[in-house]
């Protein structure tokens, strides 16, 4: 079914955005007034980040990370993905985390 023409952006519009800092916190205070629960807000800068520290030293050899992998895993990979591993990479912990939206 498609989509009322009401809540489509005209042509030559730009998409409609999220609302911003200001609106989310208004539609909070709303809430709080109708008594509502409302969760806190996550802050992820004042939670401090898991001191784990960084490996040292040289990364493991490529045919022993293979090896820990079960041969079903290795062959579903092989056989959905034609996957072949080529090199091991270290990345920095932070890389590997969800993108702020």
């Amino acid at each position: 079914m498609a989509p009322p023409a009401a809540e489509a952006a005209p042509p030559g519009e730009p998409d409609p955005t999220w609302p911003d800092e200001s609106a989310e916190a208004q539609f909070l205070a709303e809430a709080r007034e109708r008594g509502e629960p409302v969760p806190a807000p996550a802050n992820p800068a004042a939670e401090p980040e898991a001191a784990e520290p960084e490996p040292s030293g040289p990364a493991p050899e490529l045919d022993e990370l293979v090896g820990r992998l079960p041969a079903a895993v290795r062959e579903t990979l092989d056989e959905l993905f034609r996957a072949r591993f080529v090199r091991v990479t270290r990345l920095p912990r932070k890389t590997l985390t969800a993108p702020k939206q």
